[in-house]
């Protein structure tokens, strides 16, 4: 099968997602100017840069996270777990302006070091960020597509000691969850190595 992607697939979805996938999840914790507090995941989610550290996500509208990471410019990437499935889940409804999704899920809030948006309590890794650059998405043809680029400079790391060993970060110890397809996610539960032949295999 073969389409041009500027039409619709001949599929009955988009199979986009589901062939760039597995998609790790930014479940992102913002704070608005008046202290309003935000979370919700984002699958169009990615580290961009090691040194410094940088990560961006992509808000479909002008939703509360990007307006908030715009306005005091700071958010948190929370990483999602198996264990924070159906409460990062319940983050991801559509809830009224400025409503808590932390209460909504039934979650509570922790403070963060280096930023004032609290991170998940409990979560087994947290990254808080400073808002170097946000934008909207422009098409091939230069028209703006409402989504909004987010990119923060990490200037925090949060780890729970109980996934440290050996000086490394056991992410299948995590179960760190990702997006998939459709209604689709995967849980990160075992890993594989290939060393690299010509690195130094600090990545």
């Amino acid at each position: 099968m073969f389409y041009e992607a500027s039409g619709r697939a001949p599929l009955p979805f988009d199979p986009l997602k589901a062939l760039v996938s597995p998609r790790p999840i930014g479940w992102i914790s913002s704070i608005s100017a008046a202290g309003a507090v935000n979370l919700a995941p984002y699958s169009f989610f990615q580290a961009i840069s090691q040194r410094p550290g940088m990560v961006l996500y992509s808000s479909e509208g002008m939703k509360d996270s990007a307006t908030f990471s715009r306005e005091t410019g700071e958010f948190v990437c929370n990483m999602a777990t198996w264990s924070f499935r159906e409460q990062m889940h319940l983050s991801s409804d559509a809830l009224p302006q400025g409503e808590n999704e932390f209460l909504h899920a039934g979650l509570e809030m922790e403070p963060s070091q280096l930023v004032k948006p609290p991170r998940v309590k409990g979560v087994a890794a947290a990254l808080e960020c400073k808002t170097v650059d946000s934008f909207e998405l422009k098409d091939m043809h230069g028209h703006v597509t409402d989504r909004i680029i987010v990119i923060g400079q990490v200037v925090g790391v949060y780890i729970g000691d109980e996934f440290l060993k050996e000086g490394k970060v056991d992410t299948a110890a995590m179960q760190l969850i990702a997006r998939c397809g459709y209604f689709d996610y995967a849980v990160i539960d075992r890993l594989f190595q290939m060393r690299d032949h010509t690195a130094s295999g600090s990545s």
